[in-house]
């Protein structure tokens, strides 16, 4: 729902902005909160700030989510600056509310946040040069390597068992077992090649709970267009959209950069000719994020970078497909099999990383 100039002024004034209002146009691409980017005559001059309504059926719990963003925004704005760096420009900086909150809840039950716009940054829904790519990586190492010394108690989960893979294998089997939508009988190769791969499902998880493998706090959601670049330089400025922050395995994000950066079709292709890994953008991926990372992560997590692609890709496939038996319950579709058509290019792309697999290995150790 598109909010009318003064419905956007009114929520604005609850915010510490020395400024008049002078308009407000929706912002971005993203497609679970609203967002909006409000301009303003200050004594600073002509600013910028982005005026964000949480999706509070996604995230249950808006207030624990917004703590999680102001202790991180907050620590990471103290490491920059004791680094040398600008805040202003490589973290999101929130504006309090009058009354000093982080966010701000109406009386129809909506919350809504403030940052400061950042300038001469951009972000790229297609990619137009590989440096973004390897910049982006770099830049999600970076924020991993920043907030590994976080003091205090663990983040809250935003979303409860987002990475769970092996509850997720367990919802497939259920959805499986019930067949909500009597669709099984048709789908049987789809089904029964994620049933061969249940091991996949525990390998992560099952090493990050017997302390194998250490927590970290992951950012969970690492399309390349949550990386503002610098529009001189090509360089990752700022990681963005930190709703879905929360403990979790450095593999969940390299192997999400994987799942999304390397794929050499849409999510949803219908022509599956077209769908594969590209290994080139595995190389820009795995050197920046390496570049970042190596001398924090352990011998064990880089050496499961080059499956991490694999875990996340098994999952995301389990998701589509599960909603698929389930009848389309959680997953907006356009067409009736969209959903099967998304899980399709998923198991196109893992296998295709089972196959390559050695090659990719190849490149981690070349930059590990």
């Amino acid at each position: 729902m598109i909010l009318e100039k003064n419905d956007i002024k009114d929520i604005a004034d609850q915010f510490q902005i020395d400024g008049e209002f002078i308009e407000a146009r929706p912002h971005g691409s993203g497609h679970i909160n609203d967002t909006y980017l409000g301009s303003y005559q200050t004594s600073r001059g002509a600013r910028r700030f982005v005026h964000q309504r949480i999706n509070h059926n996604v995230f249950k719990q808006p207030e624990k989510l917004m703590e999680n963003v102001e202790r991180v925004t907050g620590y990471a704005r103290q490491r920059i600056i004791e680094a040398g760096g600008d805040p202003e420009r490589e973290t999101l900086t929130l504006v309090p509310t009058r009354d000093g909150k982080s966010f701000y809840k109406t009386a129809e039950g909506e919350y809504w946040r403030t940052y400061v716009f950042i300038n001469g940054a951009r972000t790229y829904e297609i990619v137009e040069d590989l440096r973004h790519v390897y910049s982006a990586a770099k830049a999600f190492g970076n924020f991993q390597k920043l907030l590994d010394s976080l003091p205090g108690e663990r983040l809250h989960e935003t979303i409860p068992g987002f990475h769970h893979t092996r509850r997720r294998f367990e919802a497939f089997q259920k959805a499986v077992e019930n067949d909500a939508a009597n669709r099984a009988k048709t789908i049987r190769s789809e089904i029964n090649f994620y049933l061969k791969r249940e091991a996949i499902a525990s390998l992560v998880i099952d090493r990050l709970e017997s302390g194998q493998l250490p927590e970290r706090i992951t950012h969970n959601d690492t399309k390349l267009n949550n990386v503002l670049i610098d529009t001189l330089t090509g360089d990752g400025v700022c990681v963005i959209d930190l709703d879905t922050m929360m403990p979790g395995s450095a593999l969940y994000d390299f192997g999400d950069l994987v799942r999304m950066g390397t794929a050499t079709a849409p999510e949803d292709e219908i022509d599956l000719s077209r769908v594969g890994v590209d290994l080139n953008m595995f190389t820009w991926l795995g050197r920046g994020y390496l570049d970042a990372t190596r001398d924090f992560l352990t011998p064990q997590e880089i050496d499961l970078l080059a499956f991490a692609g694999q875990l996340i890709t098994f999952e995301q496939g389990l998701r589509f497909l599960s909603d698929y038996l389930n009848g389309d319950v959680y997953y907006k579709i356009h067409r009736p099999q969209h959903n099967l058509e998304r899980t399709r290019t998923q198991l196109k792309m893992l296998k295709e990383m089972e196959d390559k697999q050695d090659e990719m290995e190849a490149i981690i150790r070349r930059y590990r």
